[in-house]
């Protein structure tokens, strides 16, 4: 092998490196305890819509609970056309209010709810979780603009950037399952599935 190839070869094996850097000790722990508790978050939201445990979903206005009621998304009623029929505001808000409720949107809505929440709370699919992550957080974003107490910045932008570097870091790394998700084949033959 010549030298020019060599230097090519470790200079590409340090690019490769680079790209996959997981953080060790306490940083590790801290992202990895981070992205439990958002992936333990995005499973609530899924369960509570899908069964209305009475948190946000089935809960009525006086504040009765009716558990496994009406309102959970097993019994037919829509995880998404209370926010976005009646929570939008802003420039998307008639865009929202015609897209809330429908089958499509509740539909990704739940399987994203429950996909993220399996990825961040297991750390397998780390890339592929935490950008849908982001993406969901922005759209959240989107649905009530500007936000009520700050004009730009609020909680769904906070979670969007977390959710990027949970992604980046490959925080599953870390007290999950991702280094045994890597090595299996389908990762090895499509590493967006990282």
């Amino acid at each position: 092998m010549s030298v020019i190839h060599k230097a090519s070869h470790q200079i590409e094996s340090s690019a490769s490196v680079a790209q996959h850097t997981v953080l060790a000790g306490p940083a590790a722990k801290a992202l990895a305890l981070l992205r439990i508790a958002f992936g333990l978050t995005f499973l609530w939201a899924f369960f509570d819509k899908l069964l209305a445990l009475g948190y946000s979903t089935g809960r009525n206005p006086a504040g009765v609970v009716d558990h496994f009621g009406p309102a959970a998304w097993i019994h037919g009623a829509s995880p998404t056309a209370g926010f976005l029929k009646f929570g939008a505001d802003g420039p998307f808000k008639g865009f929202y209010n015609n897209i809330g409720g429908t089958v499509v949107v509740d539909w990704l809505f739940m399987l994203g709810l429950l996909g993220i929440g399996v990825a961040l709370t297991f750390g397998i699919g780390m890339r592929l979780g935490a950008g849908a992550g982001a993406l969901m957080y922005l759209l959240m974003w989107s649905v009530a603009l500007p936000p009520a107490t700050n004009p730009v910045i609020d909680e769904h932008i906070l979670g969007a950037i977390s959710m990027v570097v949970l992604g980046l870091v490959l925080a599953g790394d870390t007290w999950g399952f991702g280094k045994r998700w890597a090595r299996t084949q389908l990762v090895r033959e499509h590493t967006i599935l990282r």
